[in-house]
């Protein structure tokens, strides 16, 4: 791909996250949240959480999606979603954030697919604990957008690589073609 395939490609990601997030929350959780710049990255964030959803992505374009919280954030999330007061993560707050997550990678997932062709979700891998960071192998270039709230900070992550997949090359070209990305801060 040419790097303005490239460059096009992650305005795309970085719109379908952002709104995918700000959905989700707004409707699910009655919480207004603002996307930040998104950052395009071969390396890991700095921004270490201590609540961490993953879930696969699978099709003509195959990669991973992540959603990082801190811990009184993950209480906040399922405190609104249970509609019960949360003050300690437990099995109800990570199932809460995986749910959570499990929407937004979905809804980012389905906006792409008519520029890359069908994709298969995972189920979320939620993982909690100290100080720790998540890589994911072979280091291609991801799109990360931070939001923020009054109750918290978070991160979600889109990575996609082409399976090679000359269809889905072609797809990705005439959407390009027809349309005008959003510009992202690299």
């Amino acid at each position: 791909m040419t790097t303005e395939t490239t460059s096009a490609l992650h305005a795309d990601i970085g719109h379908a996250i952002s709104h995918a997030a700000i959905e989700v929350f707004s409707t699910m959780l009655a919480m207004d949240i603002t996307a930040g710049e998104a950052i395009i990255r071969r390396s890991e964030p700095e921004y270490h959480a201590n609540v961490v959803a993953l879930l696969g992505l699978t099709g003509d374009w195959s990669g991973s999606g992540q959603l990082a919280v801190e811990p009184g954030f993950a209480c906040k999330i399922a405190s609104q979603m249970l509609m019960a007061e949360y003050d300690d993560v437990n099995e109800d707050v990570l199932d809460a954030v995986a749910e959570i997550a499990n929407m937004i990678i979905g809804n980012i997932k389905n906006e792409l697919e008519p520029t890359l062709g069908s994709m298969g979700l995972s189920t979320p891998t939620i993982v909690f604990g100290g100080d720790f960071g998540t890589r994911v192998a072979g280091s291609p270039e991801r799109v990360i957008m931070p939001f923020t709230c009054p109750e918290g900070a978070m991160h979600v992550q889109i990575l996609l690589a082409p399976q090679h997949n000359e269809a889905s090359l072609h797809r990705l070209r005439a959407h390009l073609a027809l349309s005008q990305p959003l510009e992202l801060s690299q």
